[in-house]
């Protein structure tokens, strides 16, 4: 009887093993077309998702200029744009590329033809070149504009404390 029920066990595992897939082993080949698959699947849709309109943002100069300028003088410039496209170009944002270059925009709609500007504050207190950028997000598509933020900030004039000795005509006996 337990050799029945030894040969029945025997068969009954084989058969079920028999029955089951074996796992299929992937090469590196098969992992980089998986790859390629994903990448292309990615890039399809974020090209899906990128809104373009006809709207286009043309500037007067994509250079910002401070020149040399005195150390905590003015932070404003202003840069001027005009819609040269046919439909409303949105500006979704702009960032400096550091805190102490920042940037303030229309938040509503430009119609075509008309323009705006965009005002730029840079940190004068910081003694040394301007070498700076601004990023530009708009509805016009995937491609930003940048505008370069470049000058020279004086180092800050001393101020004496106690006036420096200096030779006197007048002398003592």
């Amino acid at each position: 009887m337990k050799q029945v029920l030894f040969s029945l066990l025997v068969l009954i595992s084989i058969s079920l093993n028999a029955q089951t897939n074996p796992i299929p082993v992937k090469t590196e080949g098969d992992l980089q077309k998986e790859a390629m698959i994903e990448k292309a699947k990615m890039q399809a849709v974020a090209e899906v998702a990128v809104e373009r309109t006809n709207a286009k943002m043309t500037f007067e100069s994509l250079t910002v200029d401070y020149g040399t300028i005195e150390n905590g003088g003015e932070p404003l410039r202003t840069v001027k744009f005009t819609n040269t496209g046919t439909e409303p170009l949105v500006i979704k944002n702009a960032r400096g590329s550091c805190g102490c270059t920042v940037p303030t925009w229309e938040k509503n709609p430009i119609a075509p033809g008309q323009s705006s500007t965009i005002e730029i504050r840079y940190d004068t207190k910081r003694t040394g070149p301007i070498n700076k950028s601004v990023t530009i997000t708009t509805n016009e598509g995937p491609d930003n504009h940048v505008l370069q933020v470049i000058g020279t900030v004086l180092p800050a004039k001393e101020e004496k404390a106690v006036p420096t000795a200096e030779p006197s005509i007048i002398k003592g006996n």
